[in-house]
């Protein structure tokens, strides 16, 4: 069984857009926090993006701030993560998590995942 599945990962050149989809399966009901991650070889696994679907708050790590945007279709159980100018810095293998939760004033980008998808690879060259 299929906990969360990634797609529309790919090679972009610098300046370039993406948009990741993130689709999750109908056994994950209800509210929850949705988060994208990401790790470069060598470094640790960071949190970037995510949004409670309670509410649509929504939290970015610094670093992405004001080139990616998330969102979610609670219609189609899918989250979509737009990247815009993409950098070479932002190559990495994206990984999308939901948790089931109720309302909280912890960040989405802290949550305990449970449930995370297999992958996408973005890769931007310079």
């Amino acid at each position: 069984q299929v906990e969360v599945e990634e797609s529309g990962g790919g090679a972009v050149q610098a300046g370039g857009s993406l948009r990741l989809s993130c689709v999750t399966p109908a056994y994950i009901d209800g509210r929850k926090c949705m988060g994208w991650f990401r790790q470069a070889p060598g470094k640790e696994r960071e949190g970037i993006a995510a949004i409670y679907t309670g509410d649509g708050v929504t939290w970015y790590v610094d670093s992405v701030k004001g080139r990616f945007a998330i969102s979610q279709d609670n219609a189609k159980n899918t989250n979509y993560l737009q990247m815009n100018s993409l950098k070479p810095e932002d190559t990495a293998m994206y990984y999308c998590a939901a948790e089931p939760r109720g309302p909280s004033t912890s960040s989405c980008l802290d949550e305990e995942y449970n449930y995370w998808g297999q992958g996408t690879q973005v890769t931007v060259s310079s």
